[in-house]
Parts: C-alpha cells; structure tokens; sequence
C-alpha cells in the first residue's frame, strides 16, 4: 500500500512514517504551508503536480484539512485524518461530510455526537506513541549532556513534580482580548468559569453562554468579531467556549494548581513563557518535543497532566506519551483513562487540587508502587497504543 503524506509542522510525522514501514507500507511525505487553509489555488496546484506523479492508494493527515480533503474528493482517492488537536476549528467545515474522508478521532464523546449528527465520516481511534523512539532515545540518559556542565542527561532532567505544556497566557490571550465588559456579564462568565473549573468529565459553559453574554463578548471585541469561517457550521457560542474560555479555564487551573503544589514539593515547568506569578516553579523553558521530552517524562517522577477543559473525555497526547516514556502520570480525570487503562495500577487520577496534593505526597513516599505502576502504564501503550498498532487499526477500517 502507498501512501502520501501531507503535512505541515505537525507532531507525530516521522512516527507515523516508522510505523508505516514497519507494517509493510510504502508512503511519501509532501510539506506545505498551505494545507491549513480552507481553499488555496496553491494547495490545488500542488496537489494535482504530487497526485498524477505516481499512484496512491490513500491520503494522510496528522489533523484535518479541509482543503486536502476537498481535492482527495475529486479524485475519489480515500482521505484519512488522524485528529490530535482538540478544538479543531477544521472538523466544523462543510467539507467533514466529503465521502472521501476517514477522519480518526481521539475524543469518544465529540466522535458519538458526530455520529449522532449522522456524519458517517467520523471514527474513533484513541492516540499513539512511538515506544520504540523513546526506548531509543533512552539508553542516552546515562551520557553527559552537552552543554550540561558535566552532568548526565538523567539528572539534568530528574525532579519530584513536572508540568510540560502551554500555560495559555500570551499576550494578549484570547479572552483578555475581549474589553470594557458590563460589570454584570464580567461577574456572570467569572461565576461560569469557576463552575466549570470544579467539574471534570463535563463541558457545559456553552451552554451557559446567552444571546446577551455573546452580545457583551461580541461588543468588546470591536471592531474586530467572532465569526464562523465561510464554509463552517461552528456557532459563534461554539468560538467563544472552546476557544476563549477554554484557554482562559486553562490558565487559571494550571496556574492554581502548580502554584498549590510547588508549596510542597519540588516542582518543574516545560513552557514557553514566563511565569512570574509561579515563583516556587523552576520553570526550564520549552523542550524540544522529538530531541528531550522523553527525558523529562523518564526523568520526573510523578509527571502532572491537566487536560484542556475542551477535550471531553479523550486521553491527550501528553498522557500518552508520559506513559510510553515509562513515565509516572498524575493527571485529572478523563472517562476514557477508565476505558483504556487501569487507574491506580497503569497511572493515577486526581479529583481536586488538595487530591492532587494528597497523591503526589503518597507517590512520592512509595517508590516502588510508583515505579511499578509507570511500568505497568508503559506496558499497557507498548501493547496497545503504539503508532504502529494505530496505523493497522486505520488502515484495516479504510481499505478492510
């Protein structure tokens, strides 16, 4: 089977491209600028130059494309996407419905309410990892780091609590964009926010968002709005929970939660920005995610996951590549830990910031349990969760 393989700056690209060897497929890869876009002349040309070159039997994306899948449709040549973002503003577009496509999602409930809106283009697959890079990448942890100052790899990267991701606070984040707010509706979505902030496996805060809030928000953009693309059918309340509060949940929950427990325990951050407002947080800058993040993963022994309030219920990428590093993973709950691994054996799930607290203290006094139960979660995504493993799932259901 020969695949192409677009893509642009997308995570988890050469692993798919292993995996694909690795079961016997033959693929190419095509890197364009334009493949984020809803319609590009550009794109097309490309397209059509790449496609009649040599014969195909199927399209590939890490994410969807609405533009590749509207070339892949007049071709009549199956496009699979492997949807790893969430939101994703592209899943909106009319071109979803495209009988070409195969699009993979790894959130359980957005796929049952794609599917409960009879869009049979949708699937489930949860995510991947390539194990075999970072076993590879591992055996290195013992060498001297360059530039390290004499110490290894190991303890340059070996503390208690590590935190790797965004702390949504650019400037301006999204919803600080929004100005000049009725005292009214500022307290209203703040009262909303923190409601949210104590749920976990619900979003319901668009629900929460009415004609008047979406009013005030709109005004307070201006003159710029929020509007849905052209050819979308997300809903401006949509735009508004998933991206703008959903960032700003995120802020504020990882920044309380670091703050709360670097008040006890060493604790690490692997981010882009600076963080003032954390002071008790060594925060190390960004990592890159191919050359060091199975270092921090292996490195840090108890390894947080906080979950960006739009993902539903799906496992995010983090948690399974902390796992498939061999990594110990304290992350909040998500339904689908339940579903794919054994919380309190493979990883561990905590309900609240003072639970949270409360289990790194205990982890961290029992070494071994922790240590079995990281090897029990590794295991469990060498078994299951591979790149390798996905990449037969998808293809089996595309092409039988």
């Amino acid at each position: 089977m020969h695949i192409l393989i677009f893509t642009w700056k997308d995570l988890g690209v050469p692993d798919v491209c292993e995996a694909l060897e690795k079961i016997g497929c033959t693929y190419k890869c095509v890197s364009s600028e334009h493949l984020r876009e809803r319609s590009s002349p550009e794109f097309d040309q490309l397209f059509e130059r790449v496609f009649d070159a040599e014969p195909y039997d199927g399209v590939f994306t890490l994410n969807f494309s609405p533009v590749l899948s509207n070339n892949c449709n007049k071709r009549n040549v199956p496009y699979i996407a492997f949807v790893y973002d969430s939101p994703l503003v592209q899943l909106y577009s009319v071109s979803l419905v495209n009988p070409c496509n195969r699009i993979f999602i790894f959130d359980k409930v957005l796929y049952q309410e794609f599917k409960q809106a009879q869009i049979p283009t949708v699937y489930y697959a949860p995510l991947a990892v390539n194990t075999a890079r970072m076993e590879r990448q591992l055996k290195n942890l013992d060498l001297e780091e360059d530039g390290g100052g004499g110490r290894t790899i190991r303890e340059n990267y070996t503390c208690d609590i590590s935190f790797l991701g965004s702390m949504y606070n650019e400037k301006p984040a999204f919803f600080d964009r929004i100005k000049n707010l009725p005292p009214y509706i500022e307290g209203y979505l703040d009262a909303a926010m923190a409601a949210q902030r104590q749920v976990w496996g619900q979003w319901f805060i668009e629900e929460l968002l009415t004609p008047d809030v979406i009013k005030a928000m709109q005004d307070g953009l201006a003159p710029a709005r929020v509007t849905p693309n052209p050819d979308g059918v997300e809903t401006v309340s949509w735009l508004f929970a998933n991206v703008f509060l959903a960032r700003k949940i995120a802020a504020t929950e990882r920044r309380e939660l670091l703050a709360a427990v670097s008040e006890h325990f060493e604790t690490w951050l692997y981010t882009p920005a600076f963080t003032p407002e954390l002071p008790r947080v060594r925060n190390r800058g960004p990592v890159d995610y191919y050359r060091y993040m199975p270092f921090v993963f292996a490195g840090s022994r108890i390894n947080l996951n906080i979950t960006l309030r739009s993902i539903r219920s799906g496992i995010p990428l983090r948690a399974m590549d902390i796992m498939g590093a061999g990594g110990f993973l304290l992350s909040n709950y998500q339904s689908e830990f339940y579903e794919l691994f054994t919380p309190g054996e493979d990883m561990e799930i905590f309900y609240s910031g003072e639970d949270m607290i409360r289990k790194c203290d205990y982890y961290l006094k029992h070494d071994a349990l922790r240590c079995q139960m990281a090897a029990n979660g590794c295991g469990k995504v060498k078994e299951k969760h591979t790149y390798e493993v996905r990449m037969k799932e998808i293809l089996e259901a595309v092409f039988g």
